[in-house]
């Protein structure tokens, strides 16, 4: 068993703000109202596949595969389907703001039932709803899988996940996108992808200072509203100077760990206080032997009371290596931390539990999102 020890010294020392400032267009950083993509969602059929389908106990699948015969003028019974070359899926895609028909879709396929993979497949006619129920695309083509199951009595191997699938512009637009610009005529609404209070006020700032004849307001740290003199002649024409304009950004410090995969992503200019780390290791080793303890001697109808008993033994070692020591200077990056670590042959995990450390001492200047 191994026990790991991590000692965090801080001293007590002031640290510096370290806040990156960049100019960004505002359409970098946020969208008009009412433009935004809209889900759809169906349900299909996924032939060809080599064997690796849905097996007979899925009835789903089997009465959608009678379902689709029929509609082709062949009559089966349910019971004479027992392919495997067919699975159910559910087939999603994403309807852009402002999509016209005819535009195509990139298509997501995922299996629905007990098949094995999906590689190989060609997806069936199947139609895409929106959330009001309505079809507003058709997917249909052959899957592109990036992953791959092969199995034998005994072994099998499998890379990535062979039952979900892309179709590169599998879908076409049948009907236009019901949503677009939110407006009253002589007003638009700016929404903040991230929503900050300064960086709000930067674009109602920016949006003032550019365009003459527009007057804008930050509601709150979501929503800037921009409000003109005159009716909107040409919309498009000053929603595009309102994406164009160059607002002062200042990056969020922050830095995003991945417990379950042992991924520290930080930005570079993420700064630290002066820290001192102590990185220490206790090995400890525990090993049990059984023996049998018997009675001396030969005995001729012996008592209850006298038996043979398993004794355990057990032995208790202890190690400890000496305690490496990392230091860290005042202003020090989160990057130039981690690679300091790495020298002491810190796992990621172990350099995980360092950052948290920090960021409970006050040295961290900056978020930790913890995923």
């Amino acid at each position: 068993m191994t026990r790991l020890s991590l000692l965090l010294a801080v001293l007590l020392t002031p640290t510096l703000s370290w806040a990156a400032s960049q100019e960004v267009k505002v359409r970098d950083i946020a969208r008009i109202a009412g433009v935004r993509d809209n889900p759809l969602t169906g349900y299909g059929l996924v032939f060809g596949l080599s064997g690796s389908g849905d097996s007979a106990r899925n009835r789903a699948t089997v009465q959608s595969v009678a379902n689709t015969l029929r509609n082709f003028g062949v009559q089966v019974d349910l019971s004479d389907l027992s392919s495997r070359n067919v699975a159910a899926v559910l087939v999603t895609a994403k309807l852009p703001a402002f999509a016209e028909p005819g535009q195509q879709l990139d298509v997501q396929v995922a299996s629905a039932g007990d098949a094995r993979s999906l590689t190989g497949g060609t997806l069936m006619l199947a139609p895409l709803n929106g959330p009001d129920g309505k079809i507003y695309a058709i997917a249909q083509g052959a899957i592109s899988v990036g992953g791959y199951q092969f199995e034998a009595i005994t072994a099998s191997v499998q890379k990535n996940h062979p039952t979900v699938g892309w179709i590169p512009s599998g879908a076409t637009v049948e009907r236009a996108a019901a949503l677009g610009v939110v407006g009253d005529g002589r007003s638009l609404q700016v929404l903040l992808n991230e929503p900050d209070f300064t960086t709000a006020n930067h674009i109602a700032r920016a949006i003032n200072a550019d365009l003459p004849g527009a007057l804008a307001q930050a509601e709150h740290a979501g929503k800037v509203t921009v409000s003109f003199d005159a009716p909107l002649t040409d919309s498009v024409a000053q929603i595009s100077r309102i994406e164009n304009v160059l607002v002062s950004r200042e990056r969020r410090a922050r830095v995003v760990i991945n417990e379950r995969t042992g991924t520290v992503v930080a930005g570079g200019d993420i700064r630290l206080g002066q820290v001192s780390i102590s990185h220490g290791e206790l090995r400890v080793e525990i090993s049990t032997r059984y023996s049998v303890s018997q009675p001396d001697g030969l005995l001729s109808r012996p008592g209850d009371g006298v038996r043979s008993v398993v004794v355990p033994e057990s032995k208790i070692l202890t190690q400890e290596g000496v305690a490496p020591v990392v230091s860290v200077g005042e202003g020090a990056t989160v990057a130039e931390l981690i690679s300091s670590l790495r020298t002491i042959k810190l796992s990621t995990r172990d350099v995980i539990a360092v950052l948290q450390s920090i960021k409970a001492a006050g040295a961290l200047d900056g978020e930790l999102i913890i995923q």
